[in-house]
């Protein structure tokens, strides 16, 4: 994918509703989760769905919601029923990419991107995700799911010489995090000791490194620069994104090097005019699905050289008063893991600091943000998103 930002429509995102996220929530069905998100989003953009509304997007994969062909349920709750819906069966920054494109068009002037995790109604998820692996070279062997996850992060550390404290301190640092985020599931206090003591559960991937699942939705509006000038809405302008994928196959894929961030990135800053990320983005959200990936990722993406993340976290400058503040709203680790609304939530957290409704976590002066999402195991899939006030 390519696109050049510089024709046709400018894009903002102007309503964000999101429901959750909750280890379990069971006083709502999955639908009834969406539409409560659904009605803040529309209410936050100030449309009517039903009238205003012209494409919307529904990103799910049938496994991770243990229902067939999920899309058949999406347009409901939305409002969206005998109107232009299509499912992406991917993570949510890829659904805010194709809105992105369809506005750009100037065939379109309001979407609807929506992404959900459904996951304590899925009791099996090593052997659902199990079912993405290679069937002849890789599902064959009885390893859980986790295990190309560790082997990353043994190639990553061992190449790079990050240390297992560094990474301990990810952890910490992002489930403290979410402690200030009231849409954050895991928000806890920890010490390296409650990290580098927890069970193994694939050498070296300790529990504590690995993200824990949730439930919640989460609903962006995004419309074009005529409809931002006609609403009371507080708009947040997308400069660049993009998306890319390296090899699945364990043969032929990148181990050391979060190649994925490095190829989606380059195009993203193209777009957004972005020379020096570290120097010209002010607060970022990066997949941290297990914790290495925080500094992989951001690596990456350009901040530093590979290796060097670590002592930047050990120094400090990941916080929110830091140089570099990354992932204050918890991340993967301290709101839970939603899956292919991942994205959404590096989204819907960019877009609360941009617009100053962070609270307690927030950036002080923040003016461009950046989300990255990555799609997990086994995939080398990753997305990102620049956005801005101006």
């Amino acid at each position: 994918m390519q696109l050049t930002g510089e024709s046709m429509e400018k894009v903002a995102i102007i309503g964000v509703g999101v429901e959750g996220f909750r280890p379990e929530i069971r006083d709502l069905s999955y639908k009834e989760m969406v539409y409560q998100a659904a009605v803040k989003a529309y209410s936050d953009a100030d449309i009517n769905p039903r009238e205003e509304v012209d494409t919307f997007i529904s990103c799910e994969e049938d496994f991770s919601m243990g229902t067939s062909i999920t899309d058949e349920y999406a347009p409901d709750q939305l409002g969206a029923a005998q109107r232009t819906v299509h499912t992406i069966t991917g993570d949510g920054i890829q659904g805010i990419v194709a809105a992105y494109m369809q506005i750009k068009t100037g065939m379109f002037d309001v979407a609807v991107v929506e992404a959900q995790s459904r996951s304590s109604d899925i009791k099996t998820h090593n052997q659902i995700q199990h079912l993405a692996f290679d069937p002849l070279y890789a599902r064959q062997f009885d390893a859980i799911y986790h295990s190309a996850g560790a082997l990353e992060k043994r190639m990553y550390t061992s190449e790079f010489g990050v240390s297992e404290e560094a990474i301990a301190n990810v952890v910490i640092k992002n489930h403290e995090n979410a402690l200030r985020n009231p849409n954050a599931a895991y928000g806890m206090r920890l010490k390296e000791f409650d990290v580098l003591e927890a069970e193994m559960v694939a050498s070296p991937l300790r529990d504590t490194e690995i993200s824990s699942s949730v439930d919640g939705s989460i609903v962006v509006v995004l419309a074009n620069e005529k409809v931002v000038k006609e609403k009371d809405s507080n708009p947040v302008w997308i400069k660049g994104i993009n998306y890319a994928t390296n090899s699945p196959n364990f043969d032929t894929r990148e181990w050391k090097k979060a190649k994925y961030a490095e190829l989606s990135a380059k195009k993203a800053y193209q777009m957004a005019g972005i020379k020096n990320p570290h120097d010209e983005i002010d607060v970022f959200e990066v997949d941290d699905t297990y914790a290495f990936k925080e500094l992989q990722h951001l690596e990456g993406l350009g901040l530093f050289e590979y290796g060097k993340a670590a002592e930047a976290l050990m120094n400090g400058e990941f916080s929110n008063k830091g140089s570099t503040p990354v992932n204050v709203s918890g991340g993967v680790l301290g709101m839970g893991n939603a899956h292919d609304a991942n994205g959404l939530q590096r989204i819907s957290e960019i877009v609360e600091q941009l617009r100053g409704h962070a609270g307690r976590r927030q950036v002080k002066g923040a003016k461009t943000g950046l989300a990255f999402s990555w799609r997990g195991v086994p995939t080398t899939a990753g997305a990102v998103a620049i956005l801005s006030k101006e």
